[in-house]
């Protein structure tokens, strides 16, 4: 045995330079990550699905998208108006990334607006709420010339709703309901 190395010297011969270098990616890996900053969430395009809308093109959802918020409020946070994938919907916009909340303009008649159908009103706007899946619920603004469809996350409590609101309202004419017959 005389020019072997004991077991644990030897352990620790070959086992302290791998320690080492492992050290040394983990700490390259964090102040690489801490020298360039990630892109923010907010500046990647959102994919939004088209969907039947026949008046997305009309001059008044070309308005509406256009005094929209860049931010809009959601309990204590704000969400930042995020850009669409392209091809993006005419008539659509969208903000956030955790909690996203999507408007789409120029839908037609929801079937579910009926004479009975509960509407809410937000500042000068009557909207229908038509619930969806996963904890999400779509409002539809049903007294403007076009149909507007806001979806969001039922946790995103009133402060989108309000301030799209004010906007159609300062944005839109209102217009007699349109009940099915």
């Amino acid at each position: 045995m005389t020019g072997q190395l004991p077991r644990p010297l030897l352990a620790v011969v070959i086992g302290l330079p791998l320690l080492l270098a492992a050290a040394a990616v983990v700490l390259a890996l964090v102040v690489d990550d801490r020298a360039v900053p990630a892109a923010p969430e907010a500046s990647v395009p959102l994919a939004v699905p088209r969907v039947p809308a026949p008046a997305a093109g009309s001059p008044e959802c070309a308005a509406l998208v256009a005094a929209l918020p860049d931010r809009l409020p959601s309990g204590a946070t704000q969400l930042d108006r995020r850009p669409l994938a392209t091809p993006a919907p005419e008539g659509a916009a969208a903000w956030g990334i955790e909690q996203t909340v999507v408007l789409r303009c120029g839908l037609g008649r929801p079937v579910e607006l009926t004479r009975t159908a509960a509407l809410l009103e937000i500042n000068q706007v009557r909207w229908l709420r038509l619930r969806g899946f996963d904890a999400t619920s779509t409002w539809v603004a049903v007294d403007r010339p076009v149909y507007i469809a806001l979806t969001l996350s039922d946790d995103s409590g009133t402060g989108p709703l309000q301030d799209i609101s004010a906007t159609i309202s300062a944005t839109l004419s209102a217009q007699p309901v349109q009940p099915a017959g």
